[in-house]
């Protein structure tokens, strides 16, 4: 077992994303998964039906207590819901682990539409724990939320990117496939240029938690030792074979494949 990931994340009960998914990717990738839980949500592949927050005072216990025992080489973070949690888990990362690599997901909505963080928070996420990621990963959506304006194509996914990070990231990686059309782009801004993937898309419904996914894997990979663009590399390809093996469950947006390297033929 190679890298220590520590993932401060919301609980998904369908299992398809949040620290579920979190805990399978980093697994299956090789590394150890640790998780400080911020909420405990009822979901499907249809839907949130209801989100329990954790109280902040908890989950910092929870980072606490796994950094001061067991370390980690990786940070990753996930469903935030409100400032209070964004303030308290940045201040626990600055004072325990302020040199360790952090990925940060900035899960604002689910894939069937409901808000997951409040209004009020993102200006807390930015300041507090955008400016200290070593790779942020918005999808389209949240990136059009992070820099005001609308995203319609793949010169403003660059310029977009870019201007992303002046907001202190060390990396972006802007994931648009929310884009129409037969290729998903993705694009990874760094202080030394741009690089851009093109992958057909695949026509699937089984998408959820596809953003937990890719944003782990990135952290497994960092954990490991690996730089960001081959960690980004390596995730891309986790979740692409990810969507294309699906297991068809549920009614909704379904599942990925998180096992899918236990059927790779040796």
């Amino acid at each position: 077992m190679n890298g220590r990931v520590l993932i401060v994340a919301g609980s998904d009960s369908g299992g398809g994303a949040g620290i579920q998914a979190d805990i399978k990717t980093v697994t299956m990738l090789g590394a150890f998964a640790m998780t400080a839980v911020t909420a405990l949500t009822a979901q499907n592949t249809e839907g949130v039906f209801g989100v329990l927050p954790i109280p902040p005072d908890f989950i910092r216990q929870q980072i606490e207590v796994v950094l001061d025992d067991i370390g980690a080489d990786a940070l990753k973070t996930g469903m935030l819901h409100d400032s209070a949690v964004i303030e308290i888990v940045a201040a626990v990362i600055a004072e325990r682990a302020p040199a360790v690599p952090l990925v940060v997901d900035p899960v604002m909505v689910a894939k069937g539409g409901a808000p997951l963080i409040e209004a009020g928070a993102i200006d807390a996420l930015k300041r507090q724990l955008v400016s200290r990621a070593a790779v942020l990963t918005p999808n389209l959506p949240e990136a059009e939320i992070l820099a005001g304006h609308a995203i319609s194509d793949l010169a403003e996914m660059q310029q977009t990117a870019t201007a992303l990070l002046a907001l202190g990231c060390r990396a972006v990686l802007l994931k648009g496939g929310h884009l129409p059309g037969d290729t998903v782009y993705d694009v990874l801004a760094t202080a030394s240029g741009l690089r851009v993937w093109d992958s057909p898309r695949i026509d699937s419904r089984h998408t959820h938690g596809t953003g937990c996914t890719l944003a782990s894997a990135i952290a497994a990979g960092l954990a490991q030792g690996l730089a960001i663009e081959p960690a980004v590399e390596r995730a891309r390809f986790y979740v692409q074979r990810a969507i294309a093996t699906a297991p068809g469950l549920g009614h909704g947006h379904g599942p990925l494949d998180h096992a899918h390297p236990l059927r790779l033929p040796h």
